[in-house]
């Protein structure tokens, strides 16, 4: 019989960077990955060439085998990962599996998930964290069930949101927490010593995948709504709003800071050096700090203000 207790067969289920990194973090610490499951590739870019996700790379990389099924309730493609013979399944950033397959693993089947479950179940977690003003949210490892997000916690970490940080740099440090606990998880599951915690629906909070609208930004509520939206966003899929022009203006980070004089909710307003730009809000105004305009790169304030402070001024 395998040692199953120091070295447990294990399939990988990813699509982007995120589960990438992580599944380089398990493999770098000795683990065996027998298999990774991810999308078949598609059409990406201007070109619209097509290209693997970011983790099928990543697992030709480290010559990993690599399954990229269509449906995941296939008779076929489940009888291919039972041949794998695997001890656990890892599940990061992919999708919703089948009872079919999530029974498959003899010793579970796992998901990380980029929240503290209860709390923000569902498909954007990190966004909706920081777009609803949290100071805290963390990382939970737990088994998967029938219903999604729902499984008995194994662990959990917490980390501090700062003030002003953006969902990139969340996603960050999420992403080098989620590799520590997917490791802490595999081997408390090998060796036995996870007691799973059920979860309270009671205390469960939604996050549901961000749409179009939940992008615009709206200068009538408060300007620390705003803000948090704008960074709850940051880099994408980026809040935007309507330039006087009508162009659409992406905004990618912002500075709630009281001026002198009140400006009503959707005003702008240009210092006279043209480098600073505000705006109004249902409370103080805000600081617009970096934004890009269509068809141009993402620039500073000041950068955009050189050419385009005329667009604020009266005609």
């Amino acid at each position: 019989m395998p040692d199953t207790h120091n070295n447990p067969r294990i399939i990988f289920f990813g699509t982007p960077e995120f589960a990438a990194h992580i599944l380089e973090a398990i493999v770098s610490a000795g683990k065996q990955v027998v298999a990774v499951v991810t999308t078949p590739p598609k059409e990406q870019g201007r070109g619209l060439k097509t290209r693997p996700s970011v983790i099928h790379e990543t697992a030709e990389k480290l010559n990993i085998p690599v399954l990229v099924p269509t449906k995941l309730k296939d008779p076929e493609f489940v009888s291919q990962l039972s041949q794998y013979e695997a001890d656990i399944y890892c599940v990061v950033a992919y999708k919703i599996l089948p009872k079919e397959v999530y029974t498959l693993p003899r010793l579970g089947a796992f998901n990380i998930h980029t929240s503290l479950l209860p709390k923000y179940r569902g498909a954007a977690p990190m966004h909706r964290a920081i777009m609803n003003g949290e100071t805290r949210t963390g990382i939970t490892t737990f088994l998967l069930g029938e219903r999604v997000d729902t499984g008995s916690i194994l662990l959990q970490e917490a980390v501090d949101i700062a003030e002003n940080e953006t969902v990139g740099e969340l996603h960050d440090s999420l992403m080098h927490l989620g590799a520590k606990l997917a490791l802490e998880t595999i081997e408390g599951l090998a060796l036995g010593t996870l007691v799973p915690k059920p979860q309270s629906d009671e205390e469960a909070t939604p996050a549901p995948k961000i749409f179009q609208e939940d992008c615009e930004i709206r200068f009538d509520k408060a300007a620390a709504h705003v803000h948090n939206q704008i960074r709850g966003l940051s880099p994408h899929p980026a809040a935007f709003t309507t330039l006087p022009n009508g162009e659409r203006l992406k905004v990618y980070q912002s500075h709630v800071a009281p001026m002198e004089h009140q400006l009503q909710p959707g005003v702008w307003h240009v210092t006279n050096d043209d480098k600073r730009l505000f705006v109004g809000t249902a409370t103080t105004p805000l600081e617009i700090l970096e934004v890009q305009r269509e068809g141009k790169k993402r620039m500073t304030t000041e950068e955009f203000l050189r050419g385009s402070a005329k667009l604020f001024r009266p005609a």
